[in-house]
């Protein structure tokens, strides 16, 4: 489970055999949610994690989004 960063309490990971669409899971200690990266960043599933935590995901992937594309085609090789 190839880790991409920790920030604020929350753990921003792929899976090692993901498939597409692109996406990236986060957890923190209450819950998970997933959310696709293209063709824009939208909320794909969430469960346990407040609404405040899942709208600073969103800014936090929306913030980095180029790197973990990145770090997606180099771990997945896509």
């Amino acid at each position: 489970m190839p880790e991409l960063f920790r920030m604020f309490g929350m753990k921003f990971f792929f899976f090692s055999l993901e498939h597409t669409p692109i996406h990236i899971h986060v957890r923190n200690s209450e819950g998970t949610a997933k959310f696709n990266l293209l063709p824009e960043i939208k909320l794909i599933e969430a469960k346990g994690m407040k609404p405040k935590d899942l709208v600073l995901a969103e800014a936090l992937i929306d913030e980095r989004k180029e790197e973990i594309i990145a770090k997606w085609h180099e771990i997945h090789g896509k």
